[in-house]
Parts: C-alpha cells; structure tokens; sequence
C-alpha cells in the first residue's frame, strides 16, 4: 500500500547541497550529460566541503546502472569516513537490500532514479523497511521534441514519456521523502537553474524538491528557493572551481530575508560585499585587514 503523507507546515531551515559525480572512480565534471572532466578524488572534495561548511552531500556513481552493479559498498565507506555532514549515495540500487547495505556502509539516504520507473512499488519498499527520510528520488529531465518537460533515464539518454509533475505526485504517494529534481538542459551551462520546472514541481508535491542543474552564481540558489521554491539547492562544477564556495554562497544568501540556512563558522563573510559577476567577494579595505589581523579564534571542532 502506497505511504500516505500529511501536509506539516514547519519553518524548516532551506539546505545548500554538493552534488559529487563520481565516474571511474573519480569526481567528474558533467556537461550535458555528454561530457565528463575530471576533478579528482572523491576522498578530498568531501573533506573539502565539510570544512567550509556545507549542509549535504550527494554521491552518485553515474556507471554504476550501465554496469549492472550498486555503488562500491568500499567506497561508501571510504567516504563516509570523510563526511560529517548528511551523505545521500546513488547508483545501481534495485532492491531493499542493496540500500540496507549502502546504510550500513555509512550512508544516510539514498537516491534512486531508472530503478523507480522501471519497478515503482521499490519506493514504498524501502520507505516501509528504512523510513521515507532514507529514499530520495531522482529526476533527470529536459525538454523533448514536442517542447514538454519529460523525464529521462539512462544518463538522459532514454525517453520515458513521464510528466515530471505527475510522477512527481506519484513518488510522494509512494513513500519517498525527498526528490532531487535535476535539469539536463541546464547541467554544465551556468545559466541558472530552470526555475520553471522547479517551481511547477514543487507546487505539485509536500516533501522536499531538491533543485540542481545550472548553477554558478549566488544569485542561481537565491532565486531556486525564492522563485523556484526549492526547499533544498544543489550544485556540483560549482564547488569544484570556486574558492570558499560554500561559505561566500551561504553568506549571499544569508542577506536575503527569505532564506533560512544554517551558517556556524567562524569565517563567515557576513559584512563583505559580493562580486555581481561571479559571486565572489570583493577584496575587503586594507584597514579592515589590518584589523584583523592578529584577531584570534579557538581552533574550530566537529
């Protein structure tokens, strides 16, 4: 029997998410879903990202489905060791338990995409057995021929003929706590997300939308949750290539009064201007420098 959900209205904090896309092991940067570069070990990103303070992380091994196999249980493990922060793991999962497992290994949440619309009732599985918190469901889609939003499959290779905001309502009636809405037009592009299509999903369903695809800018994850209203913003290039990405991101979005984040670092760039171009701060005055400069903070701890 499908999970039913009751709307609760709470002021939940909004999430700044790093998504990490693992491929031959190593963290990829993904252009289209036709490109890959490579960044480097996934071990180092998330001791990256936790440093600077971000909320979660999301790894998903993009081969894993092609190759008939889950995520590497070694891997998970390798890098929860790393993580301190909520870690989502996808690849590969199509059964109960290959997610117990992935569990075990250190993960908190998983996400699962073809294996959802290849056999829906997986959903309500793993919400029944593990909890609705412990499934996310990802969406991967774009614009088709006929100029509708359609979800695909496949590393956006394989037409499914989904309207993403139907089978946005379907997942929720089938128990999953979250869904990571990801638009293949957008990845790589630094144009922004398609605040469309977020915001036609997530008026459609009470759980969590998790934005990504196309950010490269402050502005990008304001307007996700502003305009799109996205409960969560996601990026992955992003973090990749920009210097203290995380904590100048939070401190942007930290100005803007409907936003609500979680900002504890010491460092946190509060009262500094950003950059309109790309985002980045400004250098601060020469006597704000000297002021601080023999300030002295207690070594952080987590």
């Amino acid at each position: 029997m499908p999970l039913r959900k009751k709307k609760v209205i709470t002021m939940l904090k909004n999430r700044l998410i790093a998504c990490l896309v693992i491929k031959n092991g190593i963290v990829v940067q993904s252009i289209g879903f036709s490109r890959y570069l490579p960044v480097g070990k996934p071990e180092i990103a998330i001791e990256f990202l936790n440093s600077w303070g971000i909320d979660e992380i999301i790894v998903v091994d993009i081969d894993a489905s092609k190759e008939g196999r889950t995520i590497s249980r070694d891997n998970v493990r390798s890098i929860a060791k790393k993580c301190f922060v909520p870690l989502t793991v996808g690849g590969g999962f199509n059964s109960v338990e290959e997610v117990r497992q992935a569990i075990r290994s250190g993960a908190d949440k998983v996400s699962i995409n073809a294996a959802a619309i290849r056999r829906p009732e997986l959903i309500t599985e793993i919400a029944a057995v593990l909890g609705a918190q412990s499934v996310i469901v990802s969406m991967d889609v774009k614009v088709n021929q006929q100029g509708k939003y359609e979800v695909f499959i496949s590393n956006g290779k394989e037409e499914t003929g989904l309207d993403p905001v139907s089978w946005a309502k379907k997942v929720e009636e089938l128990g999953a706590g979250e869904i990571l809405l990801n638009s293949i037009d957008r990845d790589g592009t630094k144009q922004g997300y398609d605040l469309e299509l977020i915001k036609k999903v997530s008026a459609a369903v009470n759980i969590p939308v998790i934005a990504l695809g196309g950010a490269c800018h402050p502005d990008h994850f304001c307007a996700g949750i502003e305009k799109g209203k996205a409960a969560a913003v996601a990026a992955a290039n992003y973090f990749h290539f920009t210097e203290h990405s995380v904590i100048t991101t939070k401190a942007a979005m930290k100005k803007q009064k409907s936003i609500h984040l979680r900002l504890d670092t010491y460092a946190h760039y509060l009262h500094l201007e950003h950059q309109e171009t790309d985002g980045r701060i400004r250098k601060p005055s020469d006597d704000y420098l000297e002021e601080i400069r023999f300030e002295f903070h207690p070594k952080e701890e987590i």
